[in-house]
């Protein structure tokens, strides 16, 4: 169960890094006046950060087999399915709202016919999104359960 709960991480971080790279591509700051994002830079960087620290603590749990690097990795999941549902809360968010109408200067208007200003996380595929969260809560389990030895290992 320990290298299920690692294969279902690095896919989990394959489509998070996906949704990463979606994110960098269609974030612009100085278009953020007219649709400003709603997953602020510290809340994705701490989510990225932690998720790959904890991978690393759960690539050491299976190479030396001790338990300190087990109980390190569930503490840092915690942070990143904090700021997982964080951001997926926020995103739902987005998803559902209506784009706003910018003017070239990236500022709001009320009439005419422009660019369609959305948040960067409007381009997120609702599929890659969705996936994201159950390889990341099938992770989570595994990786609890293999802690409380369910399972065998």
């Amino acid at each position: 169960m320990p290298v299920v709960a690692l294969i279902t991480w690095i896919v989990t971080a394959l489509g998070g890094l996906y949704l990463l790279a979606i994110w960098l591509i269609e974030y612009d700051p100085d278009f953020q006046r007219a649709a400003a994002t709603r997953l602020p830079v510290p809340i994705i960087s701490g989510h990225v950060l932690f998720a790959l620290g904890g991978l690393v603590l759960w690539l050491m749990y299976l190479i030396t087999d001790e338990d300190v690097f087990a109980w390190a990795t569930i503490a840092v999941l915690a942070f990143v399915a904090t700021f997982g549902l964080t951001m997926a809360v926020r995103w739902i968010g987005v998803y559902r709202a209506a784009p706003l109408r910018a003017s070239a200067s990236g500022m709001p208007v009320s009439h005419g016919t422009t660019a369609l200003a959305v948040p960067p996380e409007r381009h997120f595929p609702v599929s890659v999104v969705i996936a994201h969260g159950i390889f990341a809560l099938t992770t989570i389990v595994l990786v609890v359960l293999t802690i409380l030895g369910v399972g065998g290992s």
